[in-house]
C-alpha cells in the first residue's frame, strides 16, 4: 500500500477549508474524506456509527491529515441542528458539504412496506436536506460555500430499489432549487451521480446478490465498475475553485451506463480496451479494498 493519497489535484488546493462529509466512515464518504484531507482541508466526518468514524479519523490522522468527527442521525432535525452548531463552534465555519450519507436495500416495489419506504426517503432525501439547510443557515449564508449532494444513476429508473430512486430524484430537484435560492449568498450546489461503483457498501448486500453484481459490468459501455477514487475526484472538482461557475448540475460518474438500450448488441468494451489510458481505472485511494463480492 502506498502511504499517501494519489490525488489528481494539486497539493494544498483546499488548504484551510472546513468540509463536512456525511457518511464519512465508509465507502465513497471515507475515500472522499481522505482526498479532502490530503489536499489540505479539515475533514469533518459525520455518521451514526462512531466506531467507523473513529477508524477513518485515525487513518486520516495517521496519514498526516486534519480531521474530526461527530455522531449524528441525519434523519433527526434537532440532532442535525445541534451537530452543525458543534462543528461551527469548533471550527469557526463550514466551507463545504459532501452530502453523502445514504442507504437502501434490494426489494421490488410491491414488497416495500410503508415503514421501509419512509426509512429510505428519510435517509436519502430528508436527511440530506436537513444537513444542507443547517450548513447554509449556520455558516454558508454569511460566508458562501459549496455543497455536493451524492445521488445515484436514476436515469431509466431503479428497478429493485424504487424507494431509493424516488429519494435520489428528489435530491436532484433539491439540488437545482437550492442552487437557485442560495446563489445570492455565494453558495454553489451541485450533485454527483455514481453509477456502478465498487465500494465497501456492496459488502452489505445479501450473498444471493453476488452473481447479479458480478455480471453488471457487462451492461456498462466502458466495461467495468468505477471505483471510489473516481467518484471522489468528481466531488473534489465541484468543491474546488475551478468549479466556481458551476451550480445546479449533476455530474455523472457511470461509464455511460444510462445510454444503454436493448437491441444495441455488444455493450461492454473488451478487457484489453479497458486498459487504454483514457479509460483505465484511476488508482488514487491508497487504502482502497476491493469489495468481497469481487474478490476471487
Amino acid at each position: 500500500m502506498n502511504s499517501a493519497y494519489r490525488s489528481a489535484f494539486r497539493p494544498g488546493l483546499l488548504n484551510g477549508q472546513v468540509i463536512v462529509v456525511t457518511g464519512g466512515g465508509s465507502g465513497i464518504g471515507r475515500c472522499t474524506a481522505h482526498e479532502l484531507a490530503s489536499l489540505g482541508a479539515h475533514a469533518v466526518l459525520v455518521g451514526r456509527n462512531l466506531e467507523k468514524l473513529q477508524a477513518t479519523a485515525d487513518e486520516i490522522a495517521g496519514d498526516g491529515g486534519r480531521v474530526s468527527f461527530h455522531g449524528c442521525d441525519i434523519r433527526q432535525e434537532e440532532a442535525v441542528k445541534a451537530m452543525v452548531a458543534e462543528i461551527v463552534a469548533a471550527q469557526g465555519r463550514i466551507d463545504g458539504l459532501v452530502n453523502n450519507a445514504g442507504g437502501q436495500y434490494i426489494k421490488p416495489l410491491e414488497k416495500i412496506s410503508a415503514k421501509g419506504w419512509q426509512a429510505v426517503i428519510d435517509t436519502n432525501l430528508t436527511g440530506g436536506f436537513l444537513v444542507a439547510r443547517e450548513c447554509y443557515l449556520q455558516s454558508m449564508a454569511a460566508r458562501g460555500g459549496a455543497v455536493v449532494n451524492i445521488v445515484a444513476d436514476i436515469w431509466g429508473s431503479m428497478p429493485g430499489m424504487g424507494h431509493s430512486g424516488a429519494a435520489r430524484a428528489g435530491m436532484v430537484s433539491f439540488t437545482e432549487t437550492a442552487a437557485m435560492e442560495w446563489a445570492k449568498s455565494g453558495v454553489r450546489v451541485n450533485a454527483v451521480a455514481p453509477g456502478y461503483i465498487a465500494s465497501s457498501g456492496m459488502d452489505h448486500y445479501p450473498p444471493e446478490a453476488g452473481p447479479m453484481l458480478r455480471e453488471m459490468r457487462q451492461t456498462v459501455p466502458l466495461g467495468r465498475f468505477g471505483n471510489e477514487a473516481e467518484t471522489s475526484a468528481a466531488i473534489v472538482f465541484l468543491l474546488s475553485p475551478a468549479a466556481s461557475f458551476i451550480s445546479g448540475t449533476v455530474v455523472r460518474v457511470d461509464g455511460a451506463r444510462p445510454q444503454v438500450r436493448m437491441g444495441w448488441g455488444q455493450v461492454a468494451a473488451p478487457d484489453d480496451v479497458q486498459q487504454r489510458d483514457a479509460v483505465k481505472p484511476f488508482d488514487g485511494f491508497h487504502r482502497y479494498v476491493t469489495p468481497k463480492v469481487f474478490q476471487s
